[in-house]
Formats: C-alpha cells, sequence, structure tokens
C-alpha cells in the first residue's frame, strides 16, 4: 500500500510539473519569438520563422528610433504612466489608510462604492470622460490622459492598499500618537514604510496598466506629440506592413520596460499578494 501511495504521489508531481512547464512555455514563448525575430531579416522570418537567427543585428531597433519617431512615443508613455501611478499611488494610499485603521459612518459603503467599479467596464464610461475632458479643455493633452489614468485605478488600488494597512498593529499608530505625532505623521513615517509591499503591488500593477491602455489613449489624443505607444503601434502596424523585422523591434521595445520593472520589484509583489491571502 505504501507503494501504491508513493507511486501515486510521484504521478502526482510529475502531473503538475508537466502542467507548470506547459503553462510557461505558452506564456512566454510568443514573447520570446517575437524578440528572436526581432534580430532575425524578413527573409528569415518568412522561410524559417522558428529557428534562431543566423546574426545579431540591431538594425531594425536603430531604424524604429531614426525612421519612426519611437523616442518620442516612448517617452510619452513613460511620462503619463509614470506620473499617473505616482499620483494615484499618493491619493489612494491615504484612503487606504483612512479605510484601514479608521471607523466611521457609513465606511463599508463608501469603500464599496469605490471599488464596486472594478466591475464597470471602462468602455461604458467612455462618454461620460470624453465630455468631462473636453469640458475641461483638456483633450488631445497629456493632462487629460493622467487625469484619466489616475480615476480608473482607484478600485484596484484601494483594494489591495487597505488590505496592507490593516496588517499593520494599530499599536503602532497608538504608540506614535502618544510621542505627539500626528495624522500625516503617523501615515508618512510609521505606516507607509511598512505598507511598501502593498504600494509595489499597487504601483506596478496600476503602470502596467497605464502602459498599455489603448481605448482612452486612442480617444483622448489626435495629435503625434501626445501619442502613447500603444497607439503609435497601430499606426506602426502599416508602415511595418511588410517589414517584420521592424515590426517585432517596435514590439518588443513596448514590452521590455513592463517586465524589466516587474522582475524588479516581484519579490514585493509576492509578499502582498501572499499576506493578503493570509490576513483575507
Amino acid at each position: 500500500m505504501q507503494e501504491i501511495g508513493s507511486s501515486n504521489k510521484w504521478i502526482g508531481k510529475i502531473f503538475m510539473y508537466a502542467v507548470m512547464a506547459f503553462t510557461v512555455i505558452v506564456c512566454t514563448f510568443p514573447l520570446l519569438w517575437v524578440m528572436v525575430s526581432s534580430f532575425k531579416s524578413n527573409r528569415e522570418i518568412l522561410g524559417n520563422p522558428f529557428t534562431l537567427p543566423t546574426s545579431i543585428n540591431f538594425e531594425a531597433y536603430v531604424n524604429v528610433f531614426t525612421q519612426y519617431n519611437f523616442l518620442n512615443y516612448f517617452l510619452n508613455s513613460l511620462m503619463i504612466a509614470g506620473c499617473a501611478t505616482v499620483i494615484a499611488l499618493f491619493i489612494y494610499s491615504l484612503a487606504g489608510y483612512i479605510f484601514a485603521k479608521f471607523d466611521f459612518r457609513g465606511k463599508m459603503l463608501l469603500f464599496a462604492l469605490c471599488t464596486i467599479t472594478l466591475l464597470v467596464p471602462g468602455h461604458t464610461k467612455a462618454q461620460p470622460i470624453f465630455a468631462l475632458i473636453m469640458n475641461l479643455g483638456l483633450y488631445d493633452t497629456k493632462a487629460g490622459l493622467i487625469l484619466v489614468y489616475t480615476s480608473i485605478g482607484m478600485a484596484l488600488s484601494l483594494f489591495i492598499l487597505r488590505s496592507s494597512f490593516m496588517t499593520i498593529p494599530k499599536d503602532l499608530d497608538e504608540a506614535a500618537l502618544l510621542d505627539g505625532a500626528g495624522f500625516f505623521r503617523t501615515f508618512w513615517s510609521v505606516n507607509l514604510p511598512l505598507a511598501r509591499s502593498g504600494l509595489a503591488t499597487a504601483g506596478i500593477l496600476m503602470f502596467l496598466n497605464y502602459w498599455n491602455e489603448y481605448f482612452f489613449a486612442l480617444m483622448l489624443t489626435t495629435s503625434s506629440t501626445n501619442r502613447t505607444l500603444p497607439v503609435a503601434l497601430q499606426f506602426f502596424d502599416s508602415a511595418f506592413a511588410y517589414n517584420y523585422t521592424n515590426m517585432f523591434a517596435a514590439l518588443t521595445l513596448t514590452v521590455l520596460p513592463g517586465i524589466i520593472i516587474y522582475l524588479l520589484v516581484q519579490e514585493q509583489v509576492q509578499q502582498s499578494v501572499a499576506s493578503s491571502g493570509v490576513k483575507g
């Protein structure tokens, strides 16, 4: 019986690792294929799409930056996504701290109203958001996109940050209060450093969402000076219709920043997810 039980365990482990390996291959293969293909010529891509390049050539990356104003679109996306993330983290960390540490009438109702927007599709809010941006005179401006992006990150950020602040003992707040610390000092010096894993998680999720956002960027911008990378890729498709090497190079440059940022903060993200699961 013990031999049967041990064999079943081995079969279960083999099956588990096989499923994990299959999932990793399915998720990473398209990305790796695009990156590898960006170093191949059109002839190699069309003739042998799944082989390695015969030589490493960065000409496609040089062409993307020199011929198609890629740097401007890259900097637009970086500035808009970065500013929106910083502003949203400051506002929603304060809100999450209040929801986690203070009791007031209607708190749960207000929190539910803020987070229920996570269930509302973004396209259903297009008309009121467009009208608001037009009335504010922010159409085709970076400030308009930053304002919209800051608002659409509210639900997920509040959910994560509130959970992070709830894991911090209230005894620390009481000790800070006895030492004469006010509301903002207690928040900034005591709670915020201890909630850095939640801040990293909320920040990376918001940044990646803003970086890859296409619908509102297309709807609220028209000029190339304010165009972001996801929208610019639409125009690259026509420009690179028969130049797959340049297209894959542009796609690689669009995807890489998000991957690099996640790799830098993945430890904090994993800690936040684990702590939320334990406390939840």
